[in-house]
């Protein structure tokens, strides 16, 4: 029968179906498979959206087999069930009859003390092998405030463990079980994964134990304001409350990840989830086991991010880099001539993104270390060497945030900064500052200067570079700045939490 002779309703169902069958011949070629005529445009659908499946989700048994026996749920004698980021809701008379034994002997052995709380309990969470040896990885919040720590294997074993050391600036801890063995482990991966990667999360939530999850990594280099050091991977595989140390893997079978934070206003998983990388993972665990905590190197400086108004001021291209805002007396980095207003932009070559990612690397090395840092100053850039001291307080070089906000004009009145007391000759002024800069006498509540957070009060040290006493040479130095052309100028000010750089956009000409 020819086309224009076949019933209408035919000819277009006919017409359809040939149009399904050409398609999912195309898609099967763009997939690299093989092309397949079929004489029925139906079952050619079919085959091919089933081929499409398979395709696009991966079986992950065959990893799951592999590393699984790796993974252990940790469990932490506590004194008492407040929550400490691990899954904590077994009172230590529900727990497991192994477990009870196992706790009553440490007790008679002096292992642990004898129970004075009534809500004393235990915390739970998840952690891996690393070594055939026993030593395990897990969170520090799991394991802190603990005074027995016990991990169970995947066929149940539970065995006693010690904690060998933590680091409680990016939340890891080691263990080693005491019992000898040849136990299963996984390896932690050499390459960072990308954006889109699929990743596997396996763990211990609400205490059910070999829990696996999987997902795709969603962002890296996130900064949730857990610590200093924080460049976590955010994965949206399903992570809950006792998942806390539990490995996230790759489709190689290595632990690209520690699972350690989840964002979530229910206190369920929302697909923010967010793991140790695995380059931090390798070097703070090989710090534990050597000697127990992590020692890390001190530049002593304080920094604030460049934003785009201050690299605007300083005639910068790019808003990278860290600027600082002090060099500390007897610090390295004094040692060395770093300045107030020097931009650093590279350490040992390597260019610095901006204030955060030069704490983290300047943190990853020990104290001792040679280094060199390039600055630009006054427009040029210079090279210094320094050697890092140890870390002796929380800041390797501390950051100092810059309030948001910027117009045209300050919105400020000022007035020569007075001393609180005229005879004395180490007089300052009401905040602290030295008889020096200009004082901010009252805030335009509207202003750009109130919506960077300034206050009455607040001392203007310098302008441009260069240093104010005077109410007139604050007005020149931000006049002189825009003849100069720049798009913005850049003031250090004295607040009550200290010395910073803000910059201000200037009008257009």
């Amino acid at each position: 029968m020819s086309d224009l002779a076949e019933p209408f309703p035919n000819r277009r169902r006919r017409r359809l179906l040939a149009s399904v069958a050409g398609l999912a011949l195309v898609a099967s070629g763009a997939l690299g498979g093989a092309m397949i005529a079929y004489t029925n445009p139906a079952r050619a659908a079919a085959v091919v959206t089933s081929d499409l499946q398979a395709q696009a989700v991966p079986s992950f048994s065959p990893i799951v087999e592999r590393v699984k026996p790796a993974v252990v749920s940790v469990r932490v004698l506590i004194d008492n069930l407040a929550d400490n980021g691990s899954e904590v809701s077994h009172e230590l008379d529900k727990l497991p009859p192994q477990l009870k034994e196992l706790f009553k002997r440490l007790e008679q052995n002096g292992g642990a003390q004898p129970r004075q709380a009534p809500r004393q309990g235990m915390a739970q969470g998840s952690g891996f092998f690393v070594s055939a040896d026993g030593y395990v990885v897990t969170n520090n919040h799991v394991v802190e405030h603990g005074k027995v720590v016990t991990v169970t294997t995947e066929d149940g074993k539970v065995l006693e463990a010690k904690v060998i050391g933590t680091d409680p600036k990016t939340d890891l801890a080691l263990l080693k079980v005491l019992a000898p063995g040849d136990y299963p482990y996984v390896s932690l991966a050499r390459d960072t994964p990308k954006v889109g990667d699929w990743v596997v999360a396996i763990g211990n939530p609400f205490g059910l134990g070999g829990t696996v999850t999987s997902g795709i990594v969603s962002a890296r280099g996130r900064d949730i304001g857990n610590g200093p050091y924080d460049d976590f991977l955010q994965i949206d595989a399903p992570i809950n409350k006792g998942n806390s140390g539990g490995p996230t893997f790759n489709l190689k079978g290595e632990v690209v990840g520690v699972n350690t934070a989840i964002y979530s206003p229910s206190g369920g998983s929302v697909g923010l989830a967010f793991a140790i990388p695995a380059d931090t993972v390798s070097t703070v665990v090989a710090a534990l086991q050597q000697g127990g905590a992590v020692q890390r190197g001190y530049l002593g400086v304080q920094i604030q991010p460049v934003t785009r108004d201050i690299a605007d001021s300083l005639g910068l291209d790019d808003a990278s880099g860290a600027l600082v805002d002090s060099a500390l007396p007897g610090t390295p980095a004094a040692d060395a001539g770093v300045k107030s207003g020097d931009v650093i932009t590279k350490l040992n070559g390597q260019p610095v993104k901006d204030d955060r990612d030069l704490t983290r690397r300047v943190g990853a090395l020990k104290p001792g270390d040679k280094a060199e840092i390039a600055v630009l100053r006054s427009g040029k850039e210079l090279a210094l060497n320094v050697a890092l001291a140890p870390l002796k307080t929380e800041k390797v070089a501390e950051v100092i945030a810059e309030p948001h906000g910027g117009a045209s004009v300050l919105g400020v009145l000022l007035a020569p900064a007075k001393p609180s007391h005229a005879n004395s000759s180490h007089a300052k002024s009401s905040n602290g500052a030295a008889e020096q800069g200009v004082t901010i006498a009252r805030v335009d509540p509207n202003g750009p200067a109130a919506s960077k957070g300034l206050s009455k009060g607040d001392v203007i040290l310098e302008v441009a570079g260069r240093s104010v006493t005077q109410p007139a040479e604050v007005k020149a130095g931000i006049a002189s700045a825009a003849q100069d052309g720049k798009k913005a100028v850049l003031l250090k000010i004295k607040t009550a939490q200290g010395a910073l750089f803000m910059a201000f956009p200037l009008p257009k000409a």
